[in-house]
């Protein structure tokens, strides 16, 4: 890729990012935890929240094994007809069949572990924020970040822990791990919030609260 298509290429990156998460939900729910916290803080737009799961007594949607069995099966109807569009729509254009609706394995640990509190909750929300402090995270939900934030309902804090129960934080990682051993690698929405990250944290993953020194 030429200089110049790779900046094409990174601008059209921030227009869409820009596009599905307009600004000043982040700075509503940083107002949010920083006057809940009274302490510096990090947030972050996650990305897609339907991510796999490796933990024994659910399935990789992270459903309940055993449980809405008949829905699960038309669900996997669905997703199968939809991969198979998908796979012959690729081939058709010299592409790869590929595995275009194989979830990624972001949640793992052992039965009942720690980690699904805040996953559970996570699948279902529309507009998912993790917010971070020195002692505590936390699961905010905005709804849909597409709308004007003036017309949109106020954060909600859905999933909270705080020091010693927190799970620990590796940025570079992007991984939550709790003391059961389980984890959570998160998932960030684009370009944009690496960047916004990045303001916060510098290598070897020092991490500066009221942002990396000029």
């Amino acid at each position: 890729m030429t200089d110049r298509a790779a900046a094409l290429n990174a601008r059209a990156e921030q227009w869409a990012d820009d596009a599905q998460v307009r600004p000043g939900f982040r700075e509503r729910v940083e107002a949010l935890v920083r006057d809940r916290w009274r302490e510096p803080v990090i947030v972050l737009r996650l990305g897609d929240p339907d991510v796999g799961f490796a933990v024994p007594g659910r399935r990789q949607d992270g459903t309940v094994e055993g449980e809405g069995q008949v829905g699960q099966f038309f669900k996997g109807v669905l997703r199968g007809v939809g991969t198979a569009v998908v796979s012959v729509f690729s081939l058709a254009n010299g592409g790869g069949a590929g595995r275009p609706f194989q979830r990624e394995v972001r949640v793992t640990g052992p039965a009942d572990a720690q980690v699904l509190e805040l996953a559970d909750r996570l699948r279902s929300l529309r507009g998912p924020w993790l917010a971070f402090s020195p002692s505590c995270v936390a699961l905010v939900d905005t709804g849909s970040t597409f709308v004007d934030p003036a017309d949109a309902p106020p954060p909600d804090l859905v999933w909270e822990a705080r020091q010693p129960q927190a799970p620990a934080v590796n940025f570079r990682r992007h991984t939550l791990t709790w003391p059961d051993g389980s984890s959570f690698r998160f998932p960030l929405h684009g370009r944009t919030e690496e960047q916004h990250l990045r303001k916060f944290v510098e290598p070897p993953g020092i991490v500066h609260w009221e942002g990396r020194p000029e």
